[in-house]
C-alpha cells in the first residue's frame, strides 16, 4: 500500500514537473553549462602542466648538484681529506635518490598531463557534438513555431471567414470603381464638345491676333501684300449706273 501511494506522489510530482520543462529554455541551459566548464578543465590541465614544469626544474636543479657534489668529492680526494669526501658522498647519494625519485615523479607528471589533454579533446569534440544537435533543435523548434503561426493563420481564412470577406470586400471595391468610371463616362457624354472645340478654337484665333498686333505695334510684323480695293470699285461703278439710268427715265419723260 505504502508503495502505490509512493509511486502515486512521484507520477504527480513527475506530471508537474514535466509540465514546467521547457525544452528550448533546457537546451539553452545545457549549452551555456557546457560553454562554461571549458575555462574549469583549462584550469585544470593548467595546474597539471604547472606541476609537471616544477618538476623538470628541480630536476634540473638536482643534476646541477650532483655534478658540484661529485666535483668536490674530487677535490677532498685530492687534498687527502676522506672525512670531508665522505660527508659530500652522502649528499651526493641522497642527491641521487632524490633524482631518481623526481624522475618518477616527472613521468607520472607527463602522463598525467597527456591524459587531461585527451580528455579535453574528447570532451571538446563531445561539447561541439551536443551544441550542435541543440541548435539544430532550437531551430527546427522555431521553424516548427513559425509553421504552426502560418497554420493558424490560414486556418482563421478558411474556418473564421476572412476568406469570404476578403473576396466580399474585393468585389465591392471593384463594383464602386466601375460605378464611378461609369459616372465619368456619362458626365463626358453630356458635355457639348463641340462648343467647348469652337470656344477654344476662338481663344486661339483671338491670342494670335493679339500676337500680330503687338507685332505691329514693334515693327516686327511681316509684309502683308496690299489688297486691291474690289469692294470700292463695285461700289463706284454701281453709283454710275444709277447715275446712266436717271438720265435715260429723264429723256424718256422730256420725249413723252
Amino acid at each position: 500500500m505504502w508503495k502505490r501511494f509512493v509511486r502515486a506522489i512521484k507520477s504527480l510530482f513527475g506530471g508537474v514537473v514535466s509540465s514546467l520543462e521547457d525544452p528550448k529554455l533546457i537546451l539553452e541551459q545545457n549549452i551555456r553549462e557546457l560553454n562554461d566548464q571549458v575555462p574549469k578543465m583549462n584550469e585544470n590541465i593548467a595546474t597539471v602542466k604547472a606541476n609537471l614544469v616544477m618538476l623538470k626544474k628541480e630536476s634540473e636543479r638536482t643534476e646541477k648538484r650532483i655534478v658540484e657534489l661529485t666535483s668536490k668529492i674530487k677535490s677532498a680526494i685530492n687534498a687527502n681529506r676522506d672525512d670531508i669526501a665522505e660527508t659530500y658522498a652522502l649528499q651526493l647519494e641522497k642527491t641521487r635518490e632524490t633524482v631518481q625519485h623526481t624522475a618518477e615523479q616527472i613521468r607520472f607528471a607527463e602522463s598525467a598531463y597527456e591524459k587531461a589533454l585527451q580528455v579535453k579533446r574528447a570532451f571538446m569534440r563531445e561539447k561541439d557534438r551536443k551544441i550542435q544537435e541543440a541548435r539544430e533543435a532550437l531551430r527546427a523548434s522555431e521553424r516548427a513555431a513559425w509553421q504552426s503561426k502560418v497554420a493558424d493563420a490560414l486556418e482563421k481564412f478558411e474556418v473564421g471567414g476572412l476568406d469570404s470577406t476578403h473576396s466580399e470586400m474585393i468585389t465591392r471595391l471593384n463594383e464602386q470603381t466601375a460605378r464611378n468610371e461609369a459616372r465619368i463616362e456619362i458626365a463626358l457624354e453630356n458635355v457639348d464638345t463641340k462648343t467647348l472645340e469652337i470656344e477654344l478654337d476662338a481663344e486661339k484665333l483671338r491670342a494670335s491676333e493679339l500676337v500680330a498686333q503687338f507685332k505691329r505695334e514693334m515693327g516686327k510684323a511681316e509684309d502683308v501684300p496690299e489688297e486691291k480695293p474690289v469692294k470700292k470699285i463695285e461700289i463706284e461703278d454701281e453709283a454710275e449706273a444709277d447715275k446712266d439710268a436717271a438720265k435715260t427715265i429723264g429723256r424718256t419723260r422730256t420725249r413723252s
